[in-house]
């Protein structure tokens, strides 16, 4: 097998129509490799359905007419699909396709793939009177299918690495969304439905450098206030940040890890407990509560001993302004359930006893790991 063949011309060759062909082949086979082996598949920019709001002049229900957003999509075979401006959905082909399955609130799938359309020659004959098309328009068709074929996306399978560009009868589905179908129109639109939502275009890669000395990872292509970004910069104070854009779109930091490994947090942390630290959690909590476990530390822990608890209570006597209250009781059991009894006695009432009833406590739970030396165990 051959690699690639690259057009190599000479000083009064002749060229035929295959040598011209083989120039742009040869430029396209390098294109879609490199889209189709650097790259992931999908959405690149725009494709999105939209709405307007419409209403049937026979019957007066109200429907949406559905768009598909000019845009760029890469498909699994590294073929660009150009759609140059917005295309209302057909809903005579949906009906082909789907008008005859029984009243449904269930999204249909909405696919974009790629179509060439021969051109025919504008210019005058040649000397061998060939009729053929003298250019290709590399376009685009919007595919409506079944209930369900959204996942007939995954079970798609790219071509060997040494496969020249893709051509139709081939296709390659691109998922752009969902519609919904109501009495002969359409209703409404779902980005995902079934677990199954569009794909948009990524870059494989183990390196990523940044020119300007900062590196931005976000979720949205624009900065948009309350969304989340990482920033690394190796300026001259080299910093990690995690934070949330504000509307000056600076990123305010929830986090950050300095050159020298200081980490500041602005809320709380919680994690698993390290050998040699102390997590701990306080309160109140009345007689039959069952006390909490500091942020961090689950009931497996506890139980098998890799952590150990420290529990303190402290009675709460409630004041009195005439009698004796104590505390007959306050301990915690092994399920840290707490058991707390007061008892009360007022002489100056009528027919005194002592009465005995429930009671609150202030609670101190205390986690603890054992440190180890050497990274044995004594």
């Amino acid at each position: 097998m051959t690699g690639p063949l690259r057009p190599e011309f000479r000083e009064g060759q002749v060229l035929a129509a295959a040598d011209l062909a083989a120039t742009v082949s040869y430029a396209r086979a390098a294109a879609v490799r490199h889209a189709r082996l650097s790259h992931d598949w999908g959405i690149a920019d725009g494709l999105g359905l939209t709405t307007e709001n419409r209403t049937d002049a026979t019957t007066g229900a109200r429907f949406v007419e559905v768009s598909v957003q000019a845009g760029l999509a890469i498909d699994g075979t590294g073929r660009e699909i150009v759609v140059p401006a917005p295309v209302v959905l057909s809903e005579a082909d949906f009906a082909a396709v789907n008008g005859a399955d029984r009243p449904t609130t269930e999204p249909y799938p909405v696919f974009l793939t790629a179509a060439d359309r021969a051109q025919p020659a504008t210019g005058p004959a040649s000397c061998a009177g060939s009729a053929g098309p003298a250019r290709v328009e590399e376009s685009y068709q919007i595919l409506f299918r079944r209930l369900g074929d959204e996942r007939l996306v995954a079970d798609q399978q790219p071509p060997a690495v040494s496969a020249a560009p893709a051509a139709p009868p081939v296709q390659w589905l691109v998922l752009l969304g969902f519609v919904q179908w109501t009495d002969g129109h359409f209703t409404r639109t779902f980005p995902a439905a079934r677990g199954v939502r569009p794909r948009y275009a990524g870059v494989r890669a183990d390196t990523v450098s940044a020119r300007s000395g900062e590196l931005s990872l976000r979720t949205q292509p624009a900065a948009g206030e309350g969304e989340p970004a990482l920033v690394l910069s190796g300026s001259d104070t080299p910093t990690l940040v995690y934070g949330l854009y504000k509307g000056t779109g600076d990123v305010d930091p929830l986090m950050t890890v300095e050159a020298n490994g200081n980490l500041t947090i602005a809320g709380s942390f919680s994690g698993r407990i390290s050998a040699g630290s102390v997590l701990a959690t306080s309160g109140s909590a009345t007689d039959g509560m069952v006390l909490p476990l500091p942020s961090g530390v689950t009931p497996e822990e506890v139980a098998d001993g890799r952590v150990s608890l420290h529990v303190y209570v402290t009675p709460r006597t409630p004041p009195s302004e005439s009698g004796l209250t104590v505390p007959a009781e306050a301990t915690v059991d092994d399920q840290r359930r707490v058991r707390c009894r007061l008892r009360s006695y007022d002489p100056s009432a009528a027919g005194a006893t002592v009465v005995e009833r429930s009671g609150a406590v202030d609670f101190l739970v205390l986690a603890t790991v054992a440190a180890t030396s050497g990274g044995g165990r004594g």
